[in-house]
């Protein structure tokens, strides 16, 4: 049953802390099974790509080749595409395009006061991978959100990965792989697919990077392959916070709860109001629009395992539990909503306003969707440009700059008894060519 809590209440502390504490994700331990996923990739290659791709998406090829999806056929779903839903595709491409542009970062480069040349470039990656969620919903926006930065970044090769459930996938994720311009896609998807993008086979070269959200054996597979290539995150289920006091209509913050509950299980939905009539409300609204829902299962199990309503005496008391929350999405359906973000140090992404849901960010609004979960707002951001590259310092000294900052150098090399650290400044300062 969603969880129901009072700020005013004497175990209102202990609640909270558990709301916070509760493990979402299944108990099942994937590790083991996982590791032995990436060691057969590893080991085996195609062979073992080809048989674990059988296995669990039942879909059955004698080669590797024939698991790529070719340019050809990523422009043709992209031109047999209803005309109305291409021009929400390339709507929401553009807007994406045109807000993760802004991130290119210049870097910096020049002369300091003892005549040092400093500076600090950023290049991209050579390739990526980016893996598209499959299996319960098809999801083209997430194809844009993890490719259009990466091209954004100049990354050369952009390899997409998505589950084929019996080959399967839907023509909207390649149209939106062809208008992003992926350069690869394959019909892999699972922990395999990671292992594939991280080691390589015979077919498939490895990445630099992985990015994308998936399952916990997705999550688990990027957790065990960090280190031989970067990633992003760890990503866990989906969730909202929902700040809304009493001016609101109940039905549009019922429908933005439900918004997240649909898409796991093991979603989590919240919201934080200063009025218990409507708490009341928006929970009558939630149950009343609940059967209505194509994925009533999925919500309504999300919203009785992991929703939670919190009154609070007044919004003054609202950013402490924010911040403690740390979510994904963070909606302020507040007169002045800036004003109050401006008392927010944790969350993903901030959406501002009444007429600001959390599903425009999904899709239209133009910021990265792939955002921080499980409280990680606290130290970590959503995706973006910068993720896709790396930074790289360079430093040039001349007899003159080098004189005037080498026996510093030498003191402190000195002091922590790295002999030939210091030799390596002395002997230029003594023996100079």
């Amino acid at each position: 049953m969603t969880a129901r809590l009072d700020f005013n209440q004497a175990d209102f502390e202990p609640q909270f802390a558990a709301l916070l504490d509760s493990k979402r994700e299944s108990d099942q331990d994937v590790a083991d099974i996982v590791a032995s996923i990436l060691a057969r990739v590893r080991n085996e290659g195609d062979a073992a790509l080809l048989d674990l791709t059988a296995q669990f998406d039942h879909f059955q090829q004698d080669n590797v080749a024939a698991l790529a999806i070719s340019k050809a056929e990523m422009q043709s779903a992209l031109d047999e595409l209803d005309p109305t839903l291409r021009a929400a595709l390339v709507t929401a491409c553009d807007r994406i395009r045109a807000f993760h542009e802004k991130q290119v970062p210049d870097g910096f480069g020049g002369l300091d006061d003892d005549g040092v040349a400093l500076a600090m470039r950023y290049t991209p990656v050579d390739a990526a991978g980016l893996y598209v969620p499959g299996g319960k919903a098809a999801y083209p926006s997430s194809v844009l959100m993890n490719a259009i930065p990466a091209a954004v970044a100049g990354v050369e090769r952009r390899v997409m990965v998505v589950p084929a459930p019996d080959g399967y996938v839907n023509p909207l994720v390649l149209a939106a792989a062809a208008l992003a311009d992926v350069t690869e896609v394959w019909r892999i998807g699972g922990a395999q697919a990671v292992a594939a993008l991280a080691y390589g086979t015979q077919s498939i070269a490895p990445v630099d990077k992985i990015v994308g959200p998936g399952n916990a054996f997705v999550a688990t597979a990027k957790r065990q392959v960090f280190g031989t290539v970067g990633i992003d995150s760890i990503a866990g289920p989906s969730e909202i916070l929902v700040i809304a006091d009493a001016q609101n209509d109940p039905e549009w913050i019922a429908a933005d709860l439900l918004s997240q509950a649909e898409h796991d299980e093991a979603a989590q939905s919240i919201m934080i109001t200063d009025d218990a009539d409507f708490a009341d409300a928006v929970d009558a609204a939630v149950a009343a629009m609940l059967p209505r829902l194509d994925r009533v299962a999925v919500a309504s199990q999300s919203w009785a395992d992991n929703g939670a309503i919190i009154t609070v005496p007044d919004m003054a008391k609202m950013p402490e539990l924010a911040n403690r929350i740390a979510a994904e999405h963070l909606e302020l359906a507040l007169d002045d909503p800036e004003k109050w973000a401006g008392d927010i140090r944790h969350a993903g992404a901030i959406f501002l306003g009444r007429y600001t849901p959390e599903a425009i960010g999904d899709y239209v609004a133009g910021p990265n969707h792939v955002l921080p979960t499980a409280r990680t707002a606290k130290f970590s951001s959503g995706l973006g440009v910068v993720d896709f590259m790396k930074r790289t310092t360079l430093v040039g000294c001349d007899a003159a700059s080098f004189a005037k900052i080498a026996p510093a150098g030498v003191k402190l090399a000195n002091a922590e008894g790295l002999g030939a650290h210091a030799l390596s400044m002395t002997i230029r300062m003594t023996k100079p060519v």
